[in-house]
């Protein structure tokens, strides 16, 4: 049974030490590109679930971590079953551009904001790009 409350998640977009930015394509977006990210843990502030959801799913440490925008995302036909998220999202920067994908990832990209544009990005994350190209480099 899904929960009958929004879900509080955490994500990024992240530039590697090249200028580059991070995409990532998962099952449950259907096909569509995003970033990495997921849920807040009981009791964990929002800044430990973002470093920890980089952790797990792509294997990289994050520096120099800003909040960029919150979200709302209810019953998103692009997400594989009816949620009601609230989306968290940040701008940061990691050291390594080194990807070690969990089994959540099934491909990813380091691309420039420009190229990511032209992916088939989910909503949260072109309003996330949009967000960021607005303000100029991160």
């Amino acid at each position: 049974m899904e929960p009958k409350y929004p879900i509080p998640t955490v994500g990024a977009l992240v530039k590697g030490p090249s200028g580059r930015v991070l995409i990532v394509k998962t099952s449950k977006w259907q096909g569509w590109w995003g970033v990495p990210g997921g849920k807040v843990e009981w009791g964990e502030p929002l800044e430990a679930a973002l470093q920890r959801e980089f952790r797990e799913e792509v294997g990289l440490e994050l520096a120099n971590i800003r909040f960029a925008l919150l979200l709302e995302g209810v019953f998103d036909p692009q997400f594989y079953k009816p949620m009601h998220f609230l989306f968290v999202n940040y701008f940061a920067e990691s050291p390594d551009e080194t990807v070690c994908p969990n089994q959540e990832i099934l491909e990813w990209a380091w691309v420039t904001p420009e190229e990511a544009l032209r992916y088939p990005l989910n909503n949260i994350t072109r309003a996330l790009l949009g967000a960021y190209t607005g303000r100029g480099a991160i």
